[in-house]
């Protein structure tokens, strides 16, 4: 099993503190996101990491690493991050965004799923929402679930609360025939969506994000499935988001969301 983790993109939101930095990069109580990322995989036995790197990526290096570069991370997203590591698409794949933190027994539970598509979510997201924004209504989007645990739909930005079933996180786990089916569906529609909207987002393919890969599997009648959690994670997308998070360690709080 491997690794991948994407960091190639600028973290216009977290400016104050990487005009220069990739905000993986990011110092949180003594390390930056993306070492701490690196030990809970080592920790968990994973030690064939890879990182995409874009945004000064010069920035990022750690040793016994593999490193792939989005040299057009301004005008591409998420996806594209991930298509330039194909070469590593060869075994299962456990792929985290460089910008989040979670928890060991998190990553523990998406390496012993089975399905070819599984995608951690948190059904309890909106005690962290509370905490981060004092409100469950902003900055949301929608993530829908069956009964039999699978995922129907999910990333349409700003839905009814009811429409959300629970809080897509951005640690996901690939067999390595899900791997090859990513990479299917990218090559199928890559010229055809050049141009134009390729899912909900409204996102060319270029620019589209995770979610529009998910969702354009589910649409090819695969099952994705979710792996439910109750907190146990935290992200750094804005600038209030590094400054909360680093208040929380100060004051002790932030074991209501997340243990280090």
């Amino acid at each position: 099993m491997k690794a991948i983790i994407l960091a190639a993109g600028q973290g216009t939101r977290l400016k104050k503190y990487t005009k220069d930095l990739p905000k993986g990069m990011l110092s949180f109580n003594g390390k930056t996101i993306i070492e701490r990322q690196i030990e809970i995989y080592h920790e968990c036995g994973i030690t064939d990491i890879s990182i995409v790197r874009g945004f000064a990526g010069e920035k990022i290096k750690y040793p016994r690493i593999k490193y792939y570069t989005n040299t057009e991370y301004m005008n591409t997203n998420m996806v594209a991050s991930l298509m330039t590591a194909k070469q590593e698409f060869d075994d299962d794949i456990i792929l985290s965004y460089s910008d989040i933190l979670f928890e060991r027994d998190m990553l523990k539970r998406m390496i012993d799923c089975k399905n070819d598509f599984s995608v951690a979510v948190d059904k309890n997201w909106q005690i962290y929402w509370q905490k981060r924004y004092g409100r469950v209504d902003f900055d949301t989007e929608s993530l829908s679930i069956d009964s039999s645990g699978n995922i129907t739909e999910l990333g349409l930005e700003s839905p009814n609360l009811g429409d959300i079933d629970a809080r897509y996180i951005g640690l996901l786990k690939f067999s390595r025939y899900g791997m090859k089916y990513l990479l299917n569906i990218w090559e199928q529609n890559y010229d055809e969506y050049l141009d134009k909207p390729w899912q909900q987002s409204g996102k060319t393919i270029r620019q589209a994000y995770m979610t529009d890969l998910l969702n354009a599997v589910i649409e090819s009648g695969k099952e994705v499935r979710s792996v439910t959690f109750s907190n146990g994670w935290i992200e750094f997308d804005t600038n209030e988001d590094y400054e909360n998070a680093c208040r929380w360690v100060k004051d002790g709080s932030i074991t209501e969301i997340l243990r280090l």
